[in-house]
């Protein structure tokens, strides 16, 4: 019987030789492994092309985190300051104050009185030096007038007996008829007759002068302001006042300042004065000033006189602004002024853009702002904005008003 037996290229060499399913296994692993390689490659480069773009992109230079000013100021905070200056400043003095006359004249009873017959005038009224205000009853003075004027003419009488017969005693005594001492006696009688009748004369217009006063007259030209007098009533010189009159119908402030305000006021000064109740303005003057302060208000009076127009009631109240002393001084917004318990102070910064606090006085208030009465010259830079969220000693990046 004849066998056929394979032998291998291995079994001639002696060596083992895999067979077909050993080869596809190694085969399969050199693959896997070419591909991790040719990934790897990939991704060093990308790496490498990245890098090379950034540097591109960046010219060459080296990155910097913040470009700094010329001073390094870059991460200080920003302030507005602002250089104020000095002006020259008129002050302006807001005060309250009560209408009144002038010049307020009281009108009573001047003569006898007696009973009021008529008051043709009304309170508000204009009157006229002269003008009736009030009559009074004088029936009974008229009698006692026409009495008077009969005495005259009996005093009269006698005084033209008393000379007749003292002419004919002159005629007859060159004849001898009559002495001298009859001539005395008769001059005499004549002498007296003529002083009666004097005397009567001088009664008569004593008389018609205090019937003249019965009637209450204006004493002078203005405004009736008050009338305290009817009808029917019986009035004399105790009576007290029936009639009051401003004079010239001019009127007066009597403005209420404080004692150091009141210093400042000049005489002369002018103010805008406006009343409770009417838009209306009117210039006023300053005419006088109270030389006494009273002690419990630490205020005093200065008198603004007005010129009339019936819109200006006395009694009324009314604001005034009056203005006063001119000065040289700095003027700050409310904005750029603080106060604690140590006073009013400004921030200010100085050469190195330090903060530094600076005590100030203030003066006079007004639309435009605040005057500083001292503390600051007008040269230095002023915190204008925002100084509440600055502490003594920050270090700050200061931007003058207006420049952005």
């Amino acid at each position: 019987m004849n066998y056929e037996t394979r032998v291998s290229a291995s079994d001639v060499d002696g060596e083992a030789v895999p067979n077909d399913g050993e080869e596809l296994a190694v085969g399969s692993l050199d693959d896997q492994a070419r591909r991790k390689r040719r990934l790897w490659v990939a991704l060093a480069i990308i790496v490498v092309a990245a890098i090379i773009a950034a540097f591109m992109l960046s010219a060459g230079e080296e990155e910097v985190p913040f470009a700094p000013t010329a001073n390094g100021s870059a991460d200080l905070p920003v302030v507005t300051v602002a250089i104020p200056g000095s002006a020259t400043l008129q002050r302006t003095i807001n005060a309250t104050g009560t209408l009144a006359a002038r010049r307020e004249m009281p009108v009573g009873v001047v003569g006898e009185g007696g009973r009021v017959v008529s008051v043709p005038v009304e309170a508000g009224q204009w009157v006229n030096a002269g003008q009736v205000l009030a009559v009074i009853d004088r029936s009974v003075q008229n009698q006692q007038t026409g009495a008077l004027a009969a005495q005259i003419e009996v005093s009269q009488a006698d005084a033209d007996l008393a000379q007749a017969n003292l002419d004919r005693a002159l005629q007859l005594v060159e004849r001898g008829f009559i002495s001298q001492a009859d001539i005395d006696r008769l001059t005499a009688t004549r002498d007296a007759a003529v002083a009666r009748v004097d005397v009567a004369r001088a009664q008569l217009a004593e008389r018609q002068a205090r019937n003249a006063q019965l009637n209450i007259v204006a004493p002078a030209a203005g405004l009736l302001l008050t009338r305290n007098v009817e009808p029917g009533q019986v009035v004399s010189s105790g009576s007290g006042t029936l009639f009051a009159i401003a004079r010239g119908g001019e009127m007066e402030l009597l403005a209420r300042v404080g004692e150091s305000e009141l210093g400042q006021i000049n005489v002369g000064a002018t103010g805008t004065l406006v009343p409770v109740g009417t838009d209306r303005a009117f210039t006023c003057q300053v005419w006088q000033k109270s030389p006494v302060i009273d002690e419990q208000s630490r205020q005093g009076t200065a008198r603004c006189a007005l010129s009339y127009d019936p819109a200006l009631r006395p009694g009324g109240f009314a604001t005034v602004q009056l203005a006063s002393d001119t000065s040289i001084a700095t003027q700050l917004p409310e904005s750029a002024i603080f106060s604690d318990d140590a006073g009013s102070y400004v921030y200010i910064i100085d050469a190195d853009d330090t903060v530094v606090r600076r005590p100030v006085e203030l003066g006079a208030i007004s639309d435009e702002g605040i005057t500083i009465a001292s503390g600051l010259d007008g040269t230095e830079r002023v915190v204008m904005f925002a100084g509440g969220f600055l502490t003594e000693g920050d270090r700050v990046r200061p931007v003058t008003e207006g420049e952005g």
